[in-house]
C-alpha cells in the first residue's frame, strides 16, 4: 500500500472511531456501570444487612469475597465461549442470568442464602469484564485502545458514582411494602441488567464487519488495520488457546494485575466501612463520600490513558500511578488526622484505577486470536484471586485488631510493588510491548 494509501485509511479509521466512540462505546460503559452496582452494591447494603442477618466484620468479608470463587472457575470458559459463539449472544446471557440472581438477593434470610446466591452472581457474571476486553480489541487499532480501555472502566468507577449514594437513598425505604433498606438496594438494582440484557441481543453488532452504521470503507479499513497488528503480536491470532498458559510474559500480567486489584477489590468492597469508620457519618453521607474516590478515578483514567495513546508510552503510565497510589493508601492509614486521610485515600483509590485502561491497552498487544481471548481471561481469574481471599481477612483483621490499619498497609505494599513490577513488564517487553507511533500505525495498515 502506498504512502498516500496509507493515510486515506488512517483517515477513515478515524472517521470510523468517532462512531465507534458515539455508538459503541458509551452503551458498554453503562453495561459496566449496572454490573459493577450489581457486584459491589453489598458493600451498601452491608450498612443495614449485617446487623439484620447478624453477620460478623468475618462473614461479611467471606459473602464478598466468595463471589470471586465461581467467578474464578468460570471466568476462562466463558470467554472461549464468547469467542466461538460472538459477543452479542454471549454478553446477553450474561447481563439476565446475573440481573435474575441480583434481584433474587433481596429475599435471603440467613448467611448461608447470602454465601449461595453470591456463588451464583459470581458463576453468572463470569467472563463479562474480559469478554467485553477481548470486545473492544476487536474494534479499537492500538493506537487508540488505552484511550477506548478507560471510558470504558469510567463505567465502572461511575457505578460506585451513582451506586453509592443511590444504594445509600434505597436504604432509606426501609419498611415500604414490609422489605428493609438494603433488600430494595439487590432488587431496584438487579432489574436494569436483565433489561439491558435483552438490549444487547437486539442491538449490539460482533465485529465492525456487522455495524450498519459504519460504512463499507470503514468496516474494511478497521478490519485490515486490526488484523494485520494481530499478525504482528508477539503471540499471534494463529496460536492455539493453550499459548495463554505456556507465556511467561502473560503470566507476569498477570502477577502485575494480581496486585493491582489488592487495591480495587480489597479498598471498593470495604470502602463504605471504612468511610464510616473514619467519618462516623449516618448511612447516605457515608455513600456521598464513598463515591468521592471513584468520581475522581474517572478524571484520573480518561487523562492517564489519553496522555498514554498520544505519546506511546506505556511502562511510566502503567507502574508510576500503582506506586504512587500504595504511597497515598500508607500516608492515608497512619496520618492520625480524619481529613487528610481522607484525601489521602481518595488519591489512592484514584490513581490505583489509573493504570487499568494502560494495562489492558499492553496486553492485548501483546496477544490476539483465542489465545487472547484465554489470556485475558487467565489474567482477569488470577487478579480476581485476591478478591476471592482478601475480603475475608481484611474482614477477619478488622474482627481481631478493632481497625483496618494492619490490612490497608498489606494492600499498600501489593500496590508498591505492583507499580514497580509494571514498569519492569513493559520496559523489558520493548519494543513488542511498546505502542508504536504514527509511522508504525501506517505500516500496520499495509496488506
Amino acid at each position: 500500500m502506498s504512502a498516500m494509501e496509507g493515510e486515506m485509511n488512517f483517515d477513515t479509521n478515524g472517521e470510523a472511531i468517532r462512531h465507534i466512540n458515539l455508538r459503541i462505546l458509551p452503551f458498554l460503559m453503562l453495561l459496566y456501570l449496572v454490573a459493577y452496582i450489581d457486584r459491589s452494591n453489598i458493600s451498601v447494603a452491608a450498612l443495614g444487612m449485617n446487623e439484620e442477618l447478624g453477620l460478623t466484620s468475618r462473614m461479611y468479608g467471606l459473602a464478598a469475597g466468595i463471589f470471586f470463587a465461581t467467578y474464578i472457575v468460570f471466568e476462562i470458559p466463558s470467554n472461549m465461549l464468547l469467542a466461538r459463539f460472538g459477543a452479542r449472544r454471549w454478553i446477553a446471557r450474561i447481563m439476565i442470568s446475573w440481573g435474575i440472581i441480583a434481584a433474587g438477593m433481596a429475599f435471603i434470610s440467613s448467611a448461608y442464602q447470602l454465601y449461595g446466591m453470591r456463588l451464583l452472581l459470581g458463576a453468572a457474571e463470569a467472563g463479562f469484564t474480559p469478554g467485553i476486553i477481548f470486545y473492544l480489541a476487536k474494534w479499537y487499532p492500538s493506537r487508540d485502545r488505552a484511550n477506548a480501555m478507560s471510558f470504558f472502566y469510567i463505567g465502572a468507577a461511575l457505578a460506585s458514582v451513582i451506586g453509592l449514594p443511590l444504594s445509600g437513598l434505597l436504604l432509606n425505604a426501609h419498611g415500604i411494602l414490609g422489605l428493609s433498606g438494603w433488600r430494595w438496594v439487590f432488587l431496584i438494582e438487579g432489574i436494569p441488567a436483565i433489561v439491558l440484557g435483552f438490549v444487547v441481543l437486539k442491538f449490539l453488532p460482533d465485529r465492525p464487519r456487522d455495524a450498519t452504521w459504519l460504512s463499507v470503507e470503514q468496516q474494511d479499513g478497521l478490519e485490515r488495520t486490526i488484523a494485520a497488528e494481530e499478525e504482528k503480536t508477539p503471540v499471534s491470532h494463529h496460536a492455539g488457546w493453550s499459548a495463554a498458559f505456556s507465556n511467561a510474559r502473560v503470566w507476569m500480567l498477570a502477577f502485575f494485575w494480581l496486585l493491582q486489584a489488592f487495591g480495587t477489590i480489597g479498598i471498593t468492597l470495604f470502602m463504605p466501612l471504612i468511610v464510616k469508620n473514619l467519618s462516623g457519618g449516618g448511612n447516605l453521607a457515608v455513600s456521598l463520600l464513598s463515591a468521592v474516590p471513584f468520581l475522581a478515578a474517572c478524571i484520573f483514567m480518561f487523562f492517564n490513558g489519553r496522555h498514554s495513546d498520544r505519546t506511546g508510552e506505556r511502562a511510566f503510565h502503567l507502574g508510576l500511578p500503582l506506586t504512587l497510589a500504595g504511597i497515598c493508601l500508607l500516608g492515608a492509614t497512619y496520618a492520625g488526622d480524619p481529613h487528610l486521610a481522607y484525601l489521602l485515600l481518595v488519591l489512592s483509590v484514584a490513581l490505583n484505577w489509573a493504570v487499568i485502561p494502560i494495562f489492558w491497552a499492553v496486553t492485548t498487544e501483546f496477544v490476539s486470536g483465542i489465545a487472547a481471548a484465554v489470556s485475558i481471561a487467565l489474567i482477569n481469574a488470577l487478579a480476581n484471586v485476591a478478591g476471592l481471599a482478601l475480603p475475608p481477612v481484611i474482614g477477619w483483621i478488622k474482627d481481631s485488631t478493632g481497625s483496618y490499619d494492619i490490612a490497608l498497609t498489606l494492600v499498600a505494599a501489593a500496590l508498591i510493588a505492583g507499580g514497580l513490577l509494571g514498569i519492569a513488564i513493559v520496559r523489558t517487553g520493548a519494543p513488542a510491548l511498546q505502542l508504536s507511533k504514527q509511522q508504525g500505525i501506517q505500516d500496520d495498515i499495509r496488506t
